[in-house]
């Protein structure tokens, strides 16, 4: 949950332009992240969300505005800030002719520690992250999400307050990103801030403590994922007809039975109709069309989807280009 202390990310009125564009990449991005949890930044390509990464992570200048994180100044204080972040890409940087162990000790040495100490944390890494059976083996023959939790590992040499995730589960089959998603809840469980960008719905479903919708360079709502949700509206029923004759029939009495306006789509024999979200108030759709006679091939409560939270703010899903 939100904790009610101060935030660990603040972000107001950020603007970027780069010259080789000719609409800023962020204009006017806004953003509060409290510590202690994930928060997601969802959007499609060209969102903004990656040049928001990279200006909280110090790597780019911003034009306007102002950026805090872990309690310093971004430009001010570049080197405090970096000294308490992690970054994982898109892309896993690693040596692929190194074997786990030793990619993680190069980077424990690239952060200044001594060797003894460099080789106790990466044992350390690669025991949290379920990687020490193949501590041994070149990185070239790790499966996609195992060289994506030693990504994780190696931005976690130096214990980070923040972490930093760029989309971090482009391109994985559903068992690796699975993998990635119980790696990023137990850094979150021992205490560590995760911003995560990504345009997987499912992914910011189950991660996100809060997420904040991102459309041309600046943030256009944001709440928890239930509360984005209700935005839309609550849960509804859907009922598919077995006799395409019976759609209108089952539209009169999905609006006697629940009050509420319809959408039938006679094309695949569908009504739907908000509800409450309650189960009883399924069981009392079911009487109600047995009463009446009708044969149902399908019934279901189905609740909203960040996809539908998205396309209602945008007229867009989230896989289609700014």
């Amino acid at each position: 949950m939100i904790t009610p202390t101060g935030p660990v990310i603040l972000a107001e009125g950020v603007r970027k332009t780069y010259a080789s564009r000719s609409r800023p990449s962020l204009d006017g991005f806004d953003l509060t992240v409290f510590p202690g949890t994930v928060h997601a930044l969802l959007g499609p390509n060209g969102a903004g969300k990656t040049t928001a990464v990279r200006v909280m992570s110090t790597l780019t200048r911003f034009d306007e505005g102002r950026v805090r994180v872990a309690g310093h100044d971004v430009v001010a204080e570049s080197r405090r800030v970096r000294e308490r972040i992690g970054l994982t890409g898109q892309y896993a940087a690693l040596d692929e002719v190194l074997s786990g162990r030793r990619n993680l000790e190069m980077f424990a040495r690239l952060h200044h520690l001594r060797a003894r100490a460099a080789k106790v944390r990466a044992a350390e890494l690669l025991e949290r992250f379920g990687l020490t059976d193949a501590a041994e083996r070149p990185v070239r023959h790790y499966s996609g999400g195992m060289r994506r939790r030693l990504d994780l590992a190696a931005s976690l040499i130096l214990d980070p307050r923040v972490l930093f995730l760029d989309e971090p589960t482009t391109g994985l089959d559903p068992r690796s990103r699975a993998e990635v998603w119980r790696a990023v809840r137990d850094l979150v469980d021992r205490g560590t801030t995760v911003l995560l960008t990504t345009q997987y719905l499912e992914e910011a479903d189950r991660l996100a403590d809060a997420v904040s919708v991102v459309e041309a360079g600046r943030v256009i709502a944001e709440g928890s994922p239930e509360e984005l949700k209700k935005r839309v509206g609550g849960s509804r029923v859907e009922v598919v007809l077995a006799d395409p004759s019976q759609v209108e029939k089952a539209a009169e009495v999905l609006k006697r039975t629940c009050g509420s306006p319809l959408d039938v789509d006679p094309d695949t024999q569908t009504v739907r109709a908000p509800v409450g979200g309650r189960g009883s108030e399924l069981a009392r759709v079911v009487r109600a069309l047995d009463e009446a006679g009708l044969e149902v091939e399908d019934i279901a409560l189905r609740r909203p989807s960040l996809d539908e939270v998205f396309l209602s703010l945008t007229g867009r899903r989230t896989g289609e280009g700014a």
